[in-house]
Formats: C-alpha cells, sequence, structure tokens
C-alpha cells in the first residue's frame, strides 16, 4: 500500500511540476496523456490496497474480495507497462 501510494503522489506531484512549466508546455504536451495514465493506474492501485488492508485489519468478510481486486489493478499496471 505505501508503495503505491507514494508512486500515486510521485507522480500526481510531477503533474503539479508541470504546470507550473508554461514555457515547456509544447516540448511535455506529449506527456500528459502517459503521466495522466499513470497517475489513475496508480491511484487506482492505492484505493485497492487501502481498501484490503482496513478490511484486513478489521478482518470483515469482504477483505479477500479487496484482496483479489489488489492483485487485478496490480496486474493492470504490469499488463500497461510491460516491454513488448
Amino acid at each position: 500500500m505505501g508503495s503505491a501510494v507514494s508512486l500515486a503522489v510521485g507522480l500526481l506531484l510531477t503533474w503539479v511540476v508541470l504546470l507550473f512549466l508554461p514555457e515547456y508546455a509544447e516540448e511535455l504536451a506529449q506527456e500528459q496523456g502517459p503521466l495522466a495514465q499513470a497517475i489513475l493506474i496508480f491511484t487506482l492501485i492505492s484505493a485497492m490496497a487501502a481498501a484490503s488492508f482496513y478490511g484486513e485489519i478489521r478482518e470483515w468478510r469482504w477483505r479477500l474480495a479487496t484482496h483479489l481486486a489488489t492483485a487485478l489493478s496490480l496486474s493492470v499496471a504490469i499488463w500497461t507497462y510491460w516491454p513488448n
């Protein structure tokens, strides 16, 4: 959970930094799409991992479903970034 959150926050802060560089907007325009995709993917992983962590601590019945959702969201990231 911690690694996924730190990746999501780091990517989000990278996007914020790019907002403060308008003089490089043309050069960085092609990076906006992949950056937004990475932010979305790692935010999804973070949310699933946080729900899984919370369910595990509380020992709730739905925790196994969130474990599976975490594994699936991680699989999406692996599938997206695996070299062709």
